[in-house]
Order: structure tokens, then sequence, then C-alpha cells
């Protein structure tokens, strides 16, 4: 199996033959899945055949500025259609093959060929609101500043080798808009990062967030950073370090940058990012249970949601946990 589609497309793109071109991606999946190229076009895409049967609508993807989505009679297989999905411009094929690659994850998981349909499409609608993001103006101060928060805890569960670098950028839940920002087997962590002028008071978002009513273990990390223009560590600095820790797992490397793109940080906008820096002036890990200060789920009243609050976290020494421990805890579960 290649480890990513960009190297079948790159033996293709070599082989220079005209016309549109196909060739199977080697992966076990209920859907055929190949590689396309077009030259002298230099088009890049992927393709899935499925049966004819599974019903699909294209509909919403008319007007992509990026993409061209199509559906096909699969000339190889008559009883199938192609769905091909191919790039407009090569400027951005680093950030497609890397969604391509995600895709294909996605689809192996699935159980029939009507279910990977359903989940292409649904990745499809993600990769639309990805690649209008990439067209923006970045993430605001806030979003960096959580991002960067995201990146120290993930660093630290990468280095503590739990789990594999793969499984855990797969327990990084926060960049596909979970509840919490990691997510386990029985455990989860809310990230919080605040600025050193208000870094005890925090602000939880839904009435779900610290609710441990369907876990073992819930956890509160609560980073206060100092942000200057003069020195410490950018985000960019941050998301280097990050894939230079992963550089020998390229799976790892691919998920990482996928990743990334969710949580909305693209390379087109390491510019707005260089100058911003971050210093960690103190960090500590909450363990969330019993009388610790939240609201949950079940103590709302009918028609109350979608809650946000604020807590003091100088007043929750009681529940504080090291480092040690706390990896050590969602490590047996």
């Amino acid at each position: 199996m290649n480890d990513s589609i960009l190297s079948l497309w790159q033996v293709m793109a070599q082989e220079q033959t005209f016309g549109l071109v196909k060739r199977l991606f080697q992966v076990d999946a209920p859907v055929k899945i190949f590689g396309i190229y077009k030259y002298p076009e230099k088009t890049y895409g992927v393709a899935f055949s499925f049966a004819k049967d599974v019903k699909i609508s294209l509909d919403s993807f008319r007007n992509l500025k990026e993409l061209t989505i199509q559906l096909v009679q699969d000339t190889a297989y008559k009883s199938n259609r192609l769905l091909l999905v191919q790039l407009s411009s090569l400027e951005n094929l680093d950030v497609f093959a890397c969604l391509c690659d995600n895709l294909i994850g996605v689809v192996r998981k699935c159980g029939t060929s009507s279910d990977a349909i359903k989940e292409i499409i649904n990745q499809i609608e993600k990769w639309k609101a990805m690649f209008d993001r990439k067209q923006s103006d970045g993430l605001t101060l806030l979003e960096q500043q959580g991002l960067y928060g995201e990146l120290i805890y993930l660093q630290k569960l990468i280095d503590r080798n739990l789990f594999s670098k793969v499984e855990s950028l797969q327990l990084w839940s926060g960049t596909d808009k979970s509840v919490r920002d990691f997510q386990g087997k029985g455990w989860a962590v809310e990230v919080k990062t605040i600025s050193v002028n208000n870094s005890d008071q925090i602000t939880i978002n839904g009435e779900r967030q610290l609710d441990d009513t369907l876990l073992k273990m819930l956890y509160l990390y609560h980073l206060s950073v100092e942000s200057s223009r003069l020195s410490g560590q950018t985000l960019n600095d941050k998301v280097d370090e990050l894939r230079k820790s992963l550089m020998d797992d390229m799976v790892a490397v691919n998920l990482f940058n996928f990743k990334l793109m969710e949580a909305g940080y693209f390379d087109n906008h390491r510019p707005l990012y260089s100058t911003r820096c971050y210093k960690v002036r103190k960090e500590n890990i909450y363990h969330v249970h019993n009388a610790f200060p939240r609201i949950k789920e079940n103590e709302l009243r009918n028609g109350v949601s979608h809650v946000t609050y604020s807590i003091n976290v100088s007043t929750c020494t009681e529940y504080l946990v090291n480092e040690n421990e706390h990896f050590n805890c969602i490590g047996s579960l």
C-alpha cells in the first residue's frame, strides 16, 4: 500500500500518459478507490467506484471554486458509477492530498458501499468549509491561543508514549467541534488556555463540557500564557515542533496536517502568526468530579440548554493532580 495518494500521483505524473488516467489505490475498502491524473492539464484527483443502485446527490457541490465533483459511468465496471473528485488548482495540492488520505482512511472503516458513499459526501461537505477558511483572514487571536494550548497538551500526550503517534492524534477531538478537546476510552480532557491578565477565570461552553456522567475520568487542563511580540514561542514554532516529532511516521504527519486544517490552521496563513509569541506562565490539571464547580446536563430545568458560565479555578485546589498521576490514570483505562 502507498503511504499517501501523493506518491501515486507522482508516479502517474511522471508517466505523462495523455488524457485522464486512473490507478487503483491498494487498500481494503467497500468501494474501489483510484488515484486519477489528467495530462497535460496536470489535474489531480481521487475516484470511487460503486454500484449504480447506491443513491447519491451532488447538488450542493455545483459551484465549488477549488474542487470539481462529477458522477460518470465506470467504463471498467459496467454495473458501477465513478465519483470523481478533482482539484482545480495545483497551489493546493498538498492540502488536497492530505484531505484525500484522511478520506481514504475513513472509507476503509465503512462496512458497506452505501455507508462509504455517505461518508465521502459528508467529508466533501467538510472540505468545502475548510477551503472557505483557507481563503479567510486566518484564526482570531483567541483561536490562535486556544490552538496553541491544545498543541501543548498534544505534545505532552505524544511524548508520554502511552499510545502510538497516530492513536494520540486520533484522541485529539477538539478540531472536529467535539464537546471536549481530547477524548479517549472512558476519559476526556478539556483544555483551557487563558492569558495571564485573567488567568484564573475560565469560561465553560455548554452544560456537557464538564459533565463526567458517561466518563470514568474527566480532566481540565488549565494553561496560563503571556503573549508578546518580543520573545517566546509562536504558534508556527509549535506546529513545526510537532511536525518534526512526527516526521518518522507519514500517516501521523498526514493526520496531524488534516487536524490542523480542521482547526482552521493553514500554512498560507503562517505570516499572520509569525510575530505573536507565547510564554507558559502556569499550568495545572484538575480532576473534575464530585463537587467540582460546574453545571451538569441533568441539573438543568426543562427548556434550558447551551449554557455558558465561568468558574474561578483558584477555588479548585483540592482537585489538582500532578502530571504524572494524570497520564498514569488515562494510560491505565
